[in-house]
């Protein structure tokens, strides 16, 4: 992507290296800090609500992120270093600029959506915007379902894509607008290559198609002659 590498050639010295590490300790905090304040008081503080940021809470443009995406003392152990996993592999894969871009994109999209909507929205549709990019780029990887049964991440990556073409089809207006702006920074990214992919597999199969085609007619051919 031209335009992709002309960004980070002008703007790489800005990119946060290790990026999600930043965002992984601050759910933590807010994770401890649920517990001390009444519960659910720190998160109503940080949701993304519109109307709130019209009435100058423009905070909640960025904390939303910071909200864990579970309060379960046996859950978050396991599901923020799933985070981790996903975030340093991206950045691994692309350097810190393009995870950062990825990532504001979602955060962009995310924005968009609570406006169009007007309904309060945390960052659990951009955190699976992440887990799909890390999906596509490793689709091997391994993750142990329910700590036993080994399952390569792709195959749940396809669960999430029929759940989220389930909220658009039949989902309130507010998850059917979340959810496709989860996927705009996923398309931004990936839609040229799978569109290549594809049109290489259409191509594939017509050549595969055509070449069976003409060994059937030549089978004929030397039946003919036999006879």
């Amino acid at each position: 992507m031209n335009w992709l590498n002309q960004l980070e050639r002008k703007y790489r010295k800005y990119a946060i290296s290790n990026l999600i590490v930043y965002i992984i300790a601050l759910n933590a905090l807010v994770f401890f800090v649920d517990f001390v304040l009444p519960r659910g008081a720190a998160v109503d503080l940080l949701v993304l609500y519109p109307d709130r940021v019209l009435q100058g809470e423009i905070w909640r443009l960025v904390t939303y992120i910071f909200i864990p995406p579970s309060f379960s003392p046996f859950w978050i152990i396991f599901v923020l270093y799933f985070y981790y996993l996903v975030g340093t592999g991206l950045e691994q894969a692309w350097g810190a600029f393009r995870f950062n871009l990825y990532y504001l994109l979602g955060m962009v999209g995310t924005t968009v959506a609570a406006f169009i909507t007007g309904a309060g929205y945390t960052g659990v549709y951009l955190n699976l915007s992440l887990f799909l990019a890390f999906a596509h780029l490793y689709p091997d990887f391994q993750l142990l379902l329910f700590f036993i049964l080994p399952v390569k991440i792709k195959y749940l990556a396809w669960l999430n894509w029929a759940l989220l073409g389930g909220t658009v089809l039949l989902g309130a207006l507010p998850h059917k607008i979340a959810a496709v702006a989860a996927v705009i920074n996923f398309f931004i990214f990936f839609g040229k290559d799978i569109y290549r992919d594809i049109k290489l597999k259409r191509q594939v199969r017509r050549n595969r198609k055509r070449f069976f085609s003409e060994v059937q007619k030549a089978q004929r051919k030397s039946d003919r002659w036999d006879e």
